[in-house]
């Protein structure tokens, strides 16, 4: 079957591993749930399901469409139905119909989106009704204007170049690679309409005051017409646009032992929301011990937290349900955590009001500006920033937010430290997460202001626990470590490698772990407040998660690692219910010999299971062997399961999947920018060992001349950054034009300005 007809069936993608929940999706059914429980109205229409779709350049204003995608999955995942990447010079369209809900006298049509990332042009019925840029925020567009009687027409186009663009873009990179994933574009939330009042709710403001015993509302609107605020059996009448304080008698206090949230209904005119707060106040205290330490409504509270990154095999930054969503959060306080670093990603609405109603605490990470800095980096960083305090303030389980993570992208650290404090003085700033950041024993680049103006100073240590800087009136956190990578055969993302900071076999992995949180038991007495640990759950490349990737196995039992963690984390609700099968903790090299002789006996063998074990055992030439034969065994049409297995065991010229890999690199850029570095460091690297060789240039054409249009063209970038260096001229004129001609749309912009300039 050719691509397009698989779109037109939008049949779900296959991957080298998928979760539970992907083959319960279907077009119907996609993410069905109210998106925004916050401010909640009746009136409204999901628009998930089954768009058309068109990948073009950036010119294209009429696009061809290609077929379908399942909306709201991002372009690059199995669930939309294509996973296909989206480059920087491309352009994503999409398009769909709808029906005109009936409008009363006045009544307005409001068109939201959870987010597309990175920026869109929205069109109804071929008008612009408005852009939008940021790939995390949602938004919304009154399109009252633009719509007719029955179907009308909806058009957004999108630009996502991912690491290549100025924007936050989190760990998303078009070569994704150990710490670094595939990039989601376009529409990865829901697309809803909603039908409101002429004079309505635009948000909520919602700040508990647990001191006072009240909960501060502002009510967000365009009039400041006369507004009623109603909960826990209290109405208080105020106006849109000023504060209103609501008292709250016997205060039943949120913590994740007790997530209670009580009912907030809210009334403007004719519009009437639904909405929930929890009461908790968090603060830096100094303890009856003498240190300062974070205070959960006035009490010492040890925040146990673990990394976690927001990324599914099937759904990418997508979950693929609600259910799924729940579970993850679910997953962590069944392992005994309190706490969740959102690590650089800003979630759906929905997952924080799991997060409410389940009861775990939140550091809120922002999404890094483009570590490079270019021009207008910083604005769309802060721009974005402060669009996501607003966008999240009113949830409880949010108490920390985290500026910036280990030096991407940080700058004017005291200024930007005190503004996020003063957005928000209801909870903690975490200036800069492990600016201190030790691997291996061994600091890297600490800056001694750091900490200006934040509440926490934080040290960042792999793998081994340590104790962050002591600082009068700070908490002491730490906010990364471990990383311990243990991978389990049969449910990995890239079977050629385990990536982790230090690795070990399944068996071992719960004594280690079990160590490192007895010194942090120890650095606690010694004034530690918080610890978060990388990870919860592998993510692609990265085999340190406590489950594997497609959450089916547990690498500890949920029940083990509550009682390794309970000296820190005694404070505990009922354990929600999930399921995960415990890992085989069979010393694999046990397995591998078995294995071994049976292959040797000639009896028949798995060749890729043979590989896996080899790798996990640390038999390289047993991995190299048997990954060749494995790779020999197959034939095309590959499926993307095998090329997953080939791509990511090929790292040089002459592995078995490089010519492979030539041939599937037509049209995919981030396969054929992989295939120039591992040509790069092969073949030509070995000819310039030094800035001022003089290398013989014919003789290494020829040594490329077989690998390809990825060949070429890292011959002729080679060549034309070692010429431009040394200066010569007559050597670099001639390639630097043929490189241009050849390759120009790829150069990035400054760079090929360099080289046109020199010509």
């Amino acid at each position: 079957m050719n691509d397009t007809a698989a779109q037109e069936k939008n049949t779900v993608q296959s991957a080298p591993i998928q979760t539970r929940w992907a083959r319960e999706i279907a077009p119907d059914n996609a993410l069905p749930e109210y998106p925004r429980p916050q401010l909640m109205r009746n009136n409204w229409t999901n628009l998930n399901g089954l768009w058309e779709y068109a990948v073009t350049d950036s010119i294209t204003n009429s696009p061809t469409y290609e077929g379908q995608i399942l909306v709201p999955y991002p372009l690059e995942s199995v669930l939309s139905g294509v996973k296909r990447t989206l480059l920087p010079e491309q352009r994503l369209w999409y398009r769909r119909s709808f029906d005109r809900p009936a409008l009363s006298k006045g009544e307005r049509l409001l068109l939201h989106f959870g987010a597309v990332d990175y920026q869109c042009w929205v069109y109804v019925n071929g008008k612009e009704v408005g852009t939008h840029e940021g790939g995390y925020m949602a938004f919304s567009f009154d399109i009252t204007d633009f719509v007719r009687s029955g179907a009308n027409e909806l058009v957004v186009k999108v630009y996502d170049p991912s690491d290549a663009g100025i924007g936050p873009r989190g760990k998303q990179v078009l070569n994704p690679q150990n710490i670094y994933y595939t990039p989601s574009s376009g529409i990865w939330q829901t697309v809803w309409l909603e039908t409101v009042p002429k004079d309505y709710i635009t948000r909520l403001k919602i700040t508990p005051n647990v001191d006072n015993g009240a909960v501060r509302v502002v009510v967000e609107s365009a009039t400041d017409k006369p507004v009623t605020v109603t909960a826990a059996g209290r109405t208080v009448k105020g106006h849109a646009n000023t504060e209103i304080s609501l008292p709250i008698s016997d205060v039943r206090l949120w913590s994740p032992a007790d997530p209670y949230l009580y009912d907030l209904e809210v009334t403007l005119g004719a519009d009437k929301v639904k909405s929930y707060f929890g009461m908790r106040k968090v603060s830096v205290e100094r303890g009856a011990d003498g240190h300062d330490r974070i205070f959960l409504n006035g009490e010492p509270y040890f925040n146990l937290g673990t990394l976690d990154q927001g990324f599914w095999p099937d759904g990418l930054y997508t979950a693929p349900t609600d259910e799924a969503l729940a579970f993850d959060i679910k997953a962590i306080k069944a392992m005994g955590f309190n706490t969740i670093r959102k690590h650089i990603k800003v979630e759906p609405a929905r997952w924080y009001y799991h997060a409410d109603r389940l009861g775990i605490l939140v550091w809120q990470d922002f999404v890094q500006p483009n570590p490079n800095l270019p021009e207008g980096a910083k604005e769309i960083f802060e721009k974005q920033g402060a669009e996501m305090m607003a966008q999240l303030h009113n949830h409880p389980s949010i108490t920390t937010w985290v500026l910036f993570n280990e030096k991407w992208g940080q700058y004017d650290q005291e200024l930007l430290t005190q503004w996020v404090k003063d957005t928000d003085p209801s909870r903690l700033v975490n200036g800069h997460s492990g600016e201190y950041l030790y691997v291996n024993e061994k600091l890297r680049s600490p800056s001694p202001d750091a900490y200006v103006n934040s509440d926490i100073t934080d040290v960042h240590s792999y793998p081994d626990p340590m104790n962050s800087l002591q600082m009068d009136g700070k908490a002491r956190v730490l906010g990364e470590f471990g990383g311990i990578g243990v991978f389990i055969p049969g449910h990995q993302w890239n079977t050629g490698s385990a990536w982790g900071y230090i690795n070990e076999k399944p068996a071992a992995l719960k004594a280690k772990y079990s160590i490192m949180n007895k010194h942090l038991q120890l650095l606690q007495k010694e004034g530690l407040s918080a610890s978060i640990y990388t990870q919860p759950f592998d993510v692609e490349g990265e085999q340190n998660g406590l489950m594997t990737y497609d959450r089916e196995v547990i690498k500890i039992p949920f029940a083990e690692l509550r009682e390794i963690h309970r000296p820190l984390s005694p404070d505990r609700s009922t354990i929600p219910e999930v399921t995960a099968i415990d890992a085989d903790l069979t010393d694999p090299a046990v397995t591998y010999e078995q294995a071994l002789q049976e292959y040797i006996d000639g009896r028949e063998t798995d060749l890729k299971r043979l590989a896996m074990l080899a790798a996990q055992t640390g038999d390289a030439a047993g991995k190299n062997r048997f990954n060749s034969l494995y790779i020999l065994s197959l034939s095309a049409p590959y499926s993307e399961a095998d090329l997953a297995f080939i791509e990511g065991s090929t790292t040089k010229v002459t592995d078995a999947g490089f010519p492979i890999l030539v041939v599937q690199s037509e049209g995919n850029r981030p396969l054929h920018i992989k295939l120039m570095n591992i040509i790069f460091t092969d073949v030509i690297q070995p000819y310039v060992p030094t800035p001022d060789t003089k290398p013989n240039w014919e003789e290494i054409r020829e040594k490329v001349k077989s690998y390809g249009a990825p060949g070429e063209e890292m011959y002729l970038r080679a060549k034309t950054i070692h010429t431009l260096n040394q200066q010569d001229w007559d050597a670099f004129r001639p390639v630097a034009k043929e490189y241009l001609e050849k390759y120009g749309e790829f150069i990035k912009p400054e760079e090929k300005q360099l080289f046109e300039e020199k010509l």
